[in-house]
């Protein structure tokens, strides 16, 4: 008796056999339904950060702006050489970005010692303004006052303070 084009032998039942077929290549499409969903978290992580790092980047444009300012305020003083005028001008530059990160009335009201102690304790950093920050403004002269350390602090506040928004 014939099964297809083998004999039969009972002696060798393997014989009849018909021989193994290789399998195709495995395909990679379409993706299992692991890919899709680790596809889709990746895509949703991509665009979360995006979203995140923009947002970011636009709470903090009165920080470059203010950077810029105070670059500004840095060159009119070393070409004029008035330090009172400098310091009020900076002082004026801080309460300015101190009004995009603060309640107004927490900022707007603050004068003398206490902008000086408002200005010192939102700054992470050892260099803090001099006592004689908040009074050099009214001053004809700044003997005391060392206008690199002042730009320092300025600068270092307006980069590091905690914004309070």
């Amino acid at each position: 008796m014939l099964w297809g084009s083998a004999p039969v032998n009972p002696q060798e039942p393997l014989a009849s056999l018909h021989p193994l077929r290789e399998p195709g290549p495995i395909s990679w499409w379409p993706l299992a339904p692991g890919w899709w969903l680790l596809i889709a978290l990746t895509v949703l992580c991509v665009v979360g950060l995006g979203y995140a790092l923009v947002k970011h980047y636009r709470a903090n444009a009165y920080r470059r702006q203010g950077l810029a300012q105070l670059q500004t305020l840095r060159q009119q003083y070393l070409a004029e050489k008035d330090a009172s005028q400098y310091v009020a001008r900076t002082n004026a530059l801080l309460k300015s970005v101190a009004l995009r990160s603060y309640p107004r009335r927490e900022v707007a009201a603050s004068s003398g010692e206490k902008w000086l102690t408002f200005l010192n304790s939102r700054m992470n950093s050892t260099e803090q303004f001099q006592p004689g920050f908040v009074t050099a403004a009214y001053s004809k002269a700044c003997p005391d006052m060392d206008m690199e350390q002042m730009h320092r602090a300025a600068q270092r506040w307006i980069r590091r303070h905690e914004a309070a928004r």
